[in-house]
């Protein structure tokens, strides 16, 4: 575990270890159920746009450093709003005591729209990997602040074979490094330092021209307007991933829209 792991998120880690132990009981019929579950949808694949910043937008209802932002939110509903206006994919929190998540807000989603979902959690064991396919996720995040060198790439391994792609965040080289180390090809750069809570969107700017092109590179918090895009989209970045500016505005379909569509420069990245 990273010496560089912030109280908060320490915090919410052994949350979760103690969650993983509750999942421990069921192991068996949550495999039953992830083995018996309808085919993924690409979402990496998604995510790739060669002049177009895609947008992955989040299901947010609250958060530890925002507090409440949509407090009741139906995610299906929230999820229709969102491809109405032209999202990519979705991402959708599930932490219950840290987010207002809740597993079920994946099957939810899946079954208000037809493109693909991202697991946002902290995922610190393979049960939750299984736990997901089974509720219906294509992707999951994996955050290398997070997770050791082995468990990172073994967690990175098993989603593949679950068939579901994995979102690695990172927050600046030396987790790049590790990243690519566990052959990750779908990158979130968080601009949000997890130790101090600032937000500088300079970190995906910094961070991009270090990734290869072959590489899905998805920037990360603190995203809120067109020009925010735009910066991003010039130095490269195939996706942004935004929850709470979207989640916040009183109609979701065209902040979603407004996000959309905007020029990304293919030669920023070799």
């Amino acid at each position: 575990m990273s010496t560089k792991t912030d109280d908060r998120l320490a915090v919410i880690l052994e949350v979760k270890r103690e969650e993983v132990e509750r999942l421990k009981k069921t192991a068996r019929d949550t495999r039953t159920r992830a083995e018996e579950a309808a085919p993924t949808r690409c979402f990496a694949e998604a995510l790739r746009r060669p002049e177009e910043v895609r947008l992955l937008a989040e299901i947010k209802r609250r958060s530890p450093s925002a507090g409440p932002i949509r407090e009741g939110a139906d995610p299906a509903e929230i999820a229709r709003d969102y491809e109405a206006g032209g999202a990519a994919a979705l991402s959708v929190l599930t932490d219950e005591k840290f987010f207002d998540g809740y597993l079920g807000a994946l099957g939810a989603a899946r079954g208000a729209v037809e493109i693909p979902l991202l697991r946002k959690d902290f995922v610190v064991s393979p049960l939750q990997l299984w736990e997901a396919r089974a509720a219906g996720a294509d992707a999951v995040l994996l955050i290398a602040r997070a997770l050791d060198d082995a468990l990172l790439a073994d967690l990175h391994s098993l989603a593949r074979e679950l068939g579901m792609d994995a979102l690695v965040e990172i927050h600046d080289l030396h987790e790049l490094d590790r990243s690519l180390r566990a052959e990750a090809t779908l990158i979130g750069v968080n601009n949000r330092d997890l130790t101090t809570f600032r937000t500088d969107l300079r970190i995906s700017e910094e961070i991009a021209p270090r990734v290869d092109a072959s590489v899905t590179l998805v920037a990360e918090s603190g995203i809120r307007t067109v020009e925010d895009v735009q910066r991003l989209g010039a130095v490269g970045v195939d996706a942004i991933l935004v929850g709470e500016s979207l989640m916040r505005q009183p109609d979701v379909k065209a902040a979603a829209a407004a996000l959309t569509g905007i020029a990304r420069d293919s030669s920023a990245r070799r």
